[in-house]
């Protein structure tokens, strides 16, 4: 017997809720710093690419990025960054190598400050932190928003995360990249426009968590990486400090994304 089209809109209806749901998300990115940034923005391997990998966003601007289902990833800010003669792109912190605006599938040239998000993932959660085990070049907040983050449907870990010092300003002698010159250290508020992580200024194996210090009970926490921690306890600040450093909240959220926050402006 034929159906009506009532019946057959309604037999669609009922196989999508059948399906499982696809959570998207959305990711709005605030300036707050004195200068303009350019953010970075690279998609795991076997993710769909964002509609862009990199852009400018002037002192005060926002701007928002939408994702896929199950997209993860990394953002970060590059700072100082110009066109040289030749049309040739680069930022003096963050840079991903393309040449272009656009990183392209680039990821941040440490040290850079990392936010990593993984959507939809295991148990329907997203998985997000921010990490300084590449090192630190500005400071940043992530704060979760909208309805799947609230309350108990979000859940224990869904919380705001983030390092809001100004780690530049105090970076040990060992770790600081300095600035290029009076102009670029007034750009970015001080001596030194980056903080390197110990291992990328030593590279070796107990700071790295590589070969024979590759695993937790090998790798232990160094007077570096506690430097990073002490400053922004809920940020990886080590390979595998994950206990207090990653974040879960039910797949749907959105998240806000603050470079230099009002309280490190």
């Amino acid at each position: 017997m034929a159906r009506s089209p009532a019946q057959v809109a309604l037999r669609l209806i009922t196989l999508l809720l059948l399906l499982p749901a696809a959570w998207s998300a959305t990711f709005t990115m605030t300036n707050n710093c004195g200068y303009t940034v350019w953010p970075g923005l690279l998609s795991g391997a076997g993710t769909a690419p964002l509609s862009t990998t990199g852009f400018a966003l002037a002192q005060g601007a926002s701007a928002t990025v939408t994702a896929p289902a199950s997209w993860s990833g990394r953002m970060w800010a590059r700072t100082l960054c110009a066109e040289d003669a030749a049309g040739k792109f680069t930022c003096a912190t963050g840079d991903c190598g393309s040449g272009a605006l656009q990183c392209n599938g680039g990821g941040a040239a440490p040290p850079a400050s990392l936010v990593e998000f993984t959507l939809d993932g295991s148990g329907g959660m997203d998985f997000f932190d921010v990490s300084l085990v590449d090192g630190y070049n500005l400071p940043m907040l992530v704060v979760p928003q909208g309805a799947a983050a609230a309350g108990s449907t979000g859940g224990p870990k869904c919380m705001a995360t983030g390092c809001l010092v100004d780690l530049n300003a105090a970076c040990p002698a060992a770790l600081k990249v300095a600035s290029a010159g009076a102009a670029s250290s007034a750009a970015v508020g001080g001596s030194a426009m980056a903080c390197r992580s110990a291992c990328e200024a030593f590279g070796s194996p107990e700071y790295c968590c590589s070969g024979a210090y590759g695993s937790p009970s090998t790798c232990r926490p160094s007077a570096y990486s506690q430097y990073f921690k002490s400053a922004c306890p809920r940020a990886y600040s080590y390979a595998y400090d994950d206990s207090t450093s990653t974040f879960t909240c039910a797949a749907g959220t959105n998240y806000a994304i603050t470079f230099c926050p009002s309280t490190t402006r």
